[in-house]
């Protein structure tokens, strides 16, 4: 048994071993086992019950892994994305006014087509047309909308009376607990403590439970029954122009987000076509199984710097999420503001893609400025892209660089603008 499965992952070939495969398994699961919490409170945002979201993140989850461990044999670990789920709750449901009914119809029309995408040429013509300066920005800018919705949910900033923002009240326990808790989870991590997110976030709970026992997330005790109304219950608005927008935006998103993602991350670069496929068939999977998309994590980093090389850390990360269902019933308990620590030091971990960005060409990082900045500005990742994507050919083209500019982005530009402009027209 155990020589068949090295002989199907092949670890001769990837000079590696199962100790170490193992070891890969184990980090990445712990790194990247917070979105079991933190999602299900983010989709509670869209009107989804908490049980529901809680069952859909982990089906989900195990069955994103399980494709990228079987078919691409890739260390990726494919969990709900963080900030793509953002997109969905506030975006989606809450500014253009769709039901999660309809949002995951959105996931699953949006999978079918970057399945499309990723079966043709286009995808590696893609992959190669959108600039690294674009792809970094990407990262960071939803690096800080994390950060930005974390800050909120924690207390630590609100709604200013004289100005659009100011500091939250930090005597309030709630407050108080949250920045504990980030000071714990930020010392956790600065020492590379494997599974440090999910402490802090136990950290922040435990804290916050005990200054102000009444703000636990919810009271309802996890239900198979409920989920089963979200499970496989999409509403297919065709002619709605809000859902095809949303539709376009989140295809967009799925694309180029997990094209960034896996370019950076795989350690074998050849796997990326085939671990791009198994990304946009789980972003299906989600819409199915009633949750936002699952996305190549940036946690998946944490398990290749183990030495992960093949499709086991996926497979070791599947199978404990399927034992976690154990504790599943007692998730209910977690406040709203625990998932805050989590989300500001995942998006500070993100924003370290600035670093790759060329400053000294200003043609290069101000559209990927505008990406960084007008994705938390506006509370939207799709029209953050917008703005980057038009600039980049515009400054190209100011300076005489047009033909650096591949014809796929001047193609995406257009799109992205007659997508703003739809919003503007139809999104209010």
């Amino acid at each position: 048994m155990i020589n068949r499965m090295s002989q199907f992952f092949q670890l001769e070939t990837h000079q590696t071993t199962w100790r170490r495969e193992l070891m890969a398994g184990l980090t990445s699961f712990f790194t990247c086992s917070y979105i079991l919490l933190v999602n299900p409170l983010i989709l509670q945002d869209a009107g989804i019950p908490l049980s529901a979201g809680i069952i859909a993140t982990l089906a989900a989850s195990i069955a994103g892994c399980l494709l990228m461990a079987l078919w691409a044999n890739a260390p990726i670990i494919l969990i709900p994305g963080m900030g793509i789920n953002a997109f969905f709750s506030y975006t989606m449901v809450q500014s253009m006014g769709l039901t999660p009914q309809q949002g995951f119809a959105v996931v699953m029309i949006s999978g079918v087509i970057s399945f499309l995408v990723t079966i043709s040429s286009v995808g590696l013509r893609l992959l190669n047309a959108v600039p690294d300066s674009l792809k970094h920005g990407i990262t960071a800018g939803i690096g800080l909308l994390l950060t930005f919705i974390g800050l909120q949910k924690g207390g630590i900033i609100q709604a200013g009376s004289t100005t659009v923002l100011s500091i939250g009240n930090l005597a309030s326990p709630v407050t108080l607990s949250t920045v504990i808790g980030l000071i714990v989870t930020i010392m956790l991590v600065a020492r590379n403590m494997r599974g440090g997110l999910l402490s802090g976030l136990f950290v922040t709970t435990i804290l916050t439970l005990l200054f102000e026992p009444h703000t636990a997330a919810g009271t309802e005790a996890l239900d198979i029954k409920v989920y089963w109304k979200i499970f496989n219950s999409s509403e297919f608005g065709v002619l709605k122009i809000p859902f095809w927008m949303a539709t376009f935006s989140m295809m967009m998103i799925v694309l180029f987000e997990n094209m960034g993602l896996l370019s950076g991350m795989l350690p074998d670069i050849r796997k990326f076509p085939r671990a791009f496929k198994v990304v946009t068939l789980s972003t299906i999977v989600s819409g199915l199984f009633g949750t936002s998309p699952t996305i190549a994590s940036a946690e998946s980093a944490s398990g290749i710097s183990e030495g992960g090389r093949t499709g086991i850390p996926a497979l070791v990360t599947a199978v404990l999420f399927a034992l976690c269902t154990f504790v599943l019933p007692y998730i209910h308990f977690i406040p709203g503001n625990a998932v805050a620590p989590v989300l500001i030091v995942v998006g500070a971990m993100m924003m370290k893609s600035i670093a790759a960005i060329p400053l000294e060409d200003f043609t290069e990082w101000l559209p990927a400025f505008l990406i960084i900045t007008c994705i938390p500005l506006t509370l939207s990742i799709a029209d953050g892209l917008s703005f980057g994507f038009i600039t980049y050919p515009l400054v190209k083209i100011s300076v005489g660089k047009w033909r650096e500019v591949s014809p796929f982005l001047y193609v995406a530009a257009l799109l992205f603008l007659l997508n703003l402009t739809a919003f503007f027209l139809y999104g209010h």
